[in-house]
C-alpha cells in the first residue's frame, strides 16, 4: 500500500518548531523584502481566524498584523529544505516505510508492506508521531492502493478531525470517498483542466470516473487517463527521482539599487554558497562558474551596464570555497564602479555526477578531492544541525538582517566563520 505524508502548513510549522512559544498564536510567513513589502505565503489556523489569507500583500494588512501581534517570518527556503531533509532521515531511521522518497519540500511517498487496515493505521500513527516528536512538524498521512488515492486519503485526514491525521482508504470505501472530494482537489487536476471538467458536469472525483475511458483520453489526454485509472485503484503513476540539473543559478533582483562594491561581493558570495549547496544536494560537481550583474533597465535616467562572464575550473568540484573564490574572481573582472546595480547572480555550468571526477594532470597538488568532500560534508552536517549558515565563509559577511514587519522580531541564528574551526586550502 502507498503511504503519502504531507506536512501541515509547512513553512509556518517550520518556524513554530524553532519557536515553540508561538504554538497556538497567529503566525504567517511572507516573501518579505528590505522595503517591508511582499505577500503572505503561508499561515496557520489562528492567523486564518483573523481573516488573513494567502496571497494578500503585507502592506494591506499591516494594521491587522500589528493589532493582533501576529508573528511574521520572512520566507527562508534553505531552512525549510534543511528541515525537510531532517524529516526524511527521521522516517528512514525508523525503518517502517519502504522506498521512502521526497515528492516536494513538504510531501513524501513510500510503501507499507501490509494490507490489513488496522495494521496500516497503527504503522502510520507510529510514523506520524515519530516525525512530530523528532522534528516538531505536524503531518497528515493517507494510505491507499495508488498514489492518487493516497492523496485523496490525505485530503480526508486533513479535513476531518475524526481521522486524527491518518486515513486508510480501502477498496470498499472508494466510491464514498470519491463522491465527497471536489474534482478541483484531486491530484493532477490543474487550473486549466478544472473549467473543462465543470463544462462536462464533473464536480467530484466520482463524477470523473463515471466517464468512459475513451472520452477521458480524448478530452484530457494520457495524463487525465492516468488520473482516471488511479482513482479506480489501478496504479499507473510512478514517482521518479528528478533528472540532474545541467545548469544551476542563484540570483536576485535587489529591492534597492546599489553601487557598493563590497555589498555586491557579499551578495555574490552568498549566491555562490547557496548554489554550491544545491549542487551537492543532487550529488553533482561543476566545471564552470559564471557571474552576471546588471543595472535597472527601467531607469532610463541612469547609465546602463550589464555584463556576464565565466571561468573554467581545473577540476570539477562542489566545494563551496572553490566555487565562491571563482565567482568572486569573475565578479572583479566584470564589475564597473559608478553604476547602480539592480540584479546579480551566480551560474554553475558543465554539471556532471560526482561519482567520477576527471583529474587534471597539471592541477595543484594541494587540491585534494577527498579532503574537499569531507570538509563539505562536515559543513553541511553542522548547518543541518544548528541552522542554515551557522557555519559560513568569511566573505559572506556576518549581518543577517530581516525585515521587522510587526512588533515581533524572529530569532536569528548565531554564525560561525568556517575558517575559525577548520583550515581551508
Amino acid at each position: 500500500m502507498i503511504i503519502h505524508i504531507d506536512c501541515n502548513t509547512f513553512y509556518v510549522s517550520c518556524e513554530i518548531s524553532l519557536r515553540p512559544d508561538l504554538l497556538g498564536k497567529p503566525v504567517v510567513v511572507a516573501n518579505c523584502n528590505e522595503a517591508g513589502g511582499g505577500v503572505i505565503l503561508a499561515l496557520n489556523k489562528e492567523a486564518k481566524s483573523l481573516g488573513l489569507k494567502r496571497g494578500i500583500p503585507v502592506f494591506q494588512v499591516r494594521d491587522l498584523l500589528e493589532k493582533h501581534r501576529v508573528a511574521v517570518f520572512p520566507a527562508n527556503l534553505p531552512k525549510y529544505v534543511d528541515i525537510s531533509r531532517r524529516l526524511m532521515q527521521v522516517v528512514r531511521d525508523q525503518e517502517i516505510v519502504l522506498h521512502f522518497q521526497q515528492y516536494s519540500v513538504d510531501e513524501f511517498f513510500g510503501e507499507l508492506p501490509v494490507d490489513d487496515a488496522q495494521q496500516l493505521r497503527r504503522y502510520a500513527l507510529k510514523v506520524k508521531q515519530h516525525i512530530e516528536h523528532c522534528t516538531g512538524i505536524p503531518v497528515s498521512c493517507g494510505i491507499s492502493a495508488t498514489y492518487t488515492l493516497a492523496k485523496v486519503a490525505t485530503w480526508y485526514a486533513k479535513h476531518y478531525q475524526g481521522y486524527q491525521g491518518v486515513c486508510v482508504l480501502l477498496q470498499e470505501n472508494y466510491e464514498k470517498a470519491l463522491r465527497g472530494i471536489p474534482i478541483t482537489d484531486v491530484w493532477g487536476i490543474g487550473r486549466r483542466t478544472a473549467p473543462r471538467m465543470e463544462e462536462m458536469a464533473i464536480h467530484t472525483a466520482f463524477d470523473f470516473i463515471q466517464k468512459p475511458a475513451f472520452v477521458v483520453k480524448q478530452r484530457f489526454k494520457v495524463t487525465g487517463l492516468r488520473t482516471w485509472q488511479e482513482l479506480q485503484g489501478t496504479r499507473c503513476i510512478t514517482i521518479e527521482s528528478p533528472a540532474l540539473q545541467r545548469t544551476m543559478m542563484h540570483s536576485r533582483t535587489f529591492t534597492y539599487m546599489t553601487s557598493d562594491r563590497q555589498q555586491l561581493r557579499t551578495c555574490i558570495s552568498n549566491y555562490a554558497v547557496a548554489v554550491a549547496r544545491k549542487l551537492r544536494d543532487q550529488h553533482s560537481v561543476c566545471l564552470s562558474v559564471g557571474v552576471f550583474i546588471s543595472t535597472n533597465s527601467h531607469r532610463e535616467d541612469l547609465e546602463q551596464y550589464g555584463m556576464s562572464a565565466s571561468t573554467r575550473l581545473s577540476v570539477a568540484t562542489a566545494d563551496t570555497a572553490l566555487i565562491t573564490k571563482a565567482a568572486l574572481e569573475v565578479f572583479e573582472r566584470i564589475f564597473r564602479p559608478g553604476y547602480h546595480y539592480k540584479k546579480a547572480g551566480v551560474v554553475l555550468l558543465e554539471i556532471t555526477s560526482d561519482e567520477a571526477i576527471q583529474l587534471d594532470l597539471f592541477d595543484s597538488p594541494n587540491h585534494d578531492i577527498q579532503k574537499s568532500r569531507k570538509l563539505m560534508e562536515t559543513m553541511d552536517a553542522l548547518n543541518r544541525k544548528y541552522g542554515m549558515d551557522s557555519v559560513r565563509l568569511a566573505s559572506q559577511g556576518f549581518e543577517t538582517t530581516t525585515p521587522n514587519l510587526t512588533n515581533f522580531q524572529p530569532l536569528r541564528n548565531e554564525t560561525t566563520n568556517i575558517n575559525d574551526i577548520i583550515e581551508v586550502k
